[in-house]
């Protein structure tokens, strides 16, 4: 009865203060969220850590919210009742977000109804936490910013974990040749299982000389970019004439040649996901439902954590030496 809502209680996990992963803490008396007209309530199975969850914690992307909050926008459940003029799905139905309102580190979330979309029958819930920042990311930056063509080279920098799995996968769909960099063996095998043509290891000396002899010594087309503060240098010099550099994550400042960019004619993209419109994101949605049932989107479940594990799954997510898949908290 969406009358009693308001009076329960949920788990959730909470960002108390900006900071180190510690400053997120479980509560278990948080009131369950109401949804409001076109809004959607579910009840969260899963949701997917996502690195950039990690600098809004720290304080060092976007505007800082009132404390405490709750993070995450990858939730996958089902949903327990909808708000007023919500027509895309009702009540039990299996569903994951690309945004919510309330946070998805919690038992319940609610999400605007266009954030909303149903979760294929062939994916499990761990795997649906796993679609909405990997996916959509992957989507914005092959297709919307770096326009890749069938038959162009596309190089993923950093290609083991979930937005990285994520643009192999859609970049081999779309007949690119995709190469991808992981930083363990184990990473490496992954990246070939979903989509990559060859992968190599950024940790060997000379890596970056046989991405240049795989291409023919033309370089690559597009380059999706995973930690720009290390890599972007060296993006330069790999990128072809005229390719496109589409910087997805960074964790600090990097010094380039300016002339470098121009001896190449080269484009350096930022990408959000937070800044598609909503016609962007119904596109990218459409696109992935006909791949869950194609069976090319699959997403790959890294590590999983319970919910009150909220700050180990993100000091693990930053600091573990190579990513294998997406990072999960279960309810």
């Amino acid at each position: 009865d969406r009358s009693l809502i308001r009076f329960r209680k949920m788990r959730a996990a909470r960002v108390t203060d900006y900071g180190a992963p510690s400053v997120i803490k479980l509560s278990k008396d948080v009131s369950v969220p109401q949804p409001g007209p076109k809004q959607v309530l579910i009840r969260v199975h899963a949701c997917g850590v996502n690195p950039v969850e990690t600098y809004i914690r720290a304080g060092t992307f976007g505007e800082k919210r009132s404390l405490p909050f709750v993070l995450g926008t990858d939730a996958a459940g089902v949903v327990e009742a909808v708000g007023e003029g919500v027509t895309a799905v009702k009540a039990g139905d299996r569903v994951f977000t690309t945004a919510t309102e309330s946070g998805a580190y919690a038992e319940f979330t609610v999400a605007p109804e266009a954030n909303v979309h149903k979760l294929h029958d062939a994916l499990d819930f761990s795997q649906g936490a796993a679609i909405g920042i990997p996916y959509f990311t992957a989507y914005r930056a092959l297709v919307h910013k770096a326009h890749a063509k069938p038959g162009e080279t596309v190089l993923i920098h950093g290609a083991s974990g979930g937005v990285g799995v994520a643009t192999c996968q859609l970049a081999r769909a779309m007949g690119l040749t995709v190469l991808g960099t992981a930083g363990t063996p184990d990473g490496m095998k992954l990246i070939l299982k979903n989509g990559a043509h060859l992968a190599f290891n950024h940790r060997d000396k000379g890596y970056t000389d046989k991405i240049t002899e795989a291409t023919g010594g033309k370089g690559v087309d597009v380059i999706v970019e995973m930690l720009s503060n290390v890599n972007l240098n060296t993006d330069i010099q790999l990128v072809a004439r005229g390719g496109r550099i589409i910087v997805i994550g960074a964790r600090g400042p990097v010094e380039i040649t300016p002339v470098d960019t121009m001896i190449k004619e080269c484009s350096i993209i930022g990408v959000v996901i937070f800044y598609a419109t909503p016609e962007e994101m119904k596109e990218s949605a459409a696109l992935f439902f006909r791949g869950m049932e194609a069976g090319w989107l699959r997403p790959v479940i890294g590590s999983k954590y319970p919910l009150e594990k909220a700050a180990q799954a993100h000091h693990d997510l930053i600091e573990s030496p190579g990513a294998t898949g997406k990072v999960i908290l279960t309810m």
